[in-house]
Order: structure tokens, then sequence, then C-alpha cells
């Protein structure tokens, strides 16, 4: 298995673990492809929920660009939705993680 094989079924354990959802392993690994070599950068892999720079990238790449939204309210809810199902105090939110959780929130699939 390649090094993203293994860091994809990371994310899978870490979203039923953490979590509880099963992953739709097809859009998981589309989405970790998206991420690019981020994913292999031990401070770029994650998001802090915490740093309000670090949000507003996660907004404006991923939720704006990536995914097409307006900006709006709706989209800071939705940021502090998944941060908080993924546990505020879990210190290793991956970043291809919260971008799948965003990419279900808005039902976005079809992007990838």
């Amino acid at each position: 298995m390649s090094k993203r094989d293994d860091l994809i079924t990371k994310y899978a354990a870490d979203l039923k673990d953490k979590i509880g959802v099963t992953a739709d392993m097809d859009l998981l690994t589309k989405v970790t492809i998206g991420c690019g070599p981020s994913i292999y950068n031990a401070d770029a892999a994650t998001v802090s929920a915490t740093d309000p720079a670090e949000l507003a990238t996660v907004k404006n790449n991923f939720l704006i660009k990536k995914l097409g939204l307006k900006d709006s309210p709706e989209l800071d809810k939705a940021i502090d939705s998944v941060m908080e199902q993924y546990g505020k105090s879990n210190r290793n939110k991956y970043r291809a993680v919260v971008y799948y959780l965003l990419t279900k929130h808005f039902k976005k699939e079809g992007i990838y």
C-alpha cells in the first residue's frame, strides 16, 4: 500500500472511532487526493479549531473556492458544527476528514 492509502485508512478509522461515521471510501479517497501534498506535512495535514486564520483558510480555500459556496454565516456555522462533531478537545483534526465532513454537510459530493 502507498503512503496515501495508509493515510486514507487512518482517516476512515478516525471517522469511525471519533465521530461514529462509516466513511464513503470513494468520496474520502477523492477528498484526500484533492488535499494534495498537504496531507504529507504534519502541520498542514491537521486543522486547528482554535486558530481563526486556519478556519478562514478552510472557509475561503475549501468551501468558497473548491465547493463553490457563497460566503455567509452558514459557512461559519458549518465549520463550527464539524469541529464540534470531531471533538473540540481532539488535537488531531485531519484536514481530509474535516473537508470530507464539510462536503457531506453541504451535500456537495458531486464536485468530486
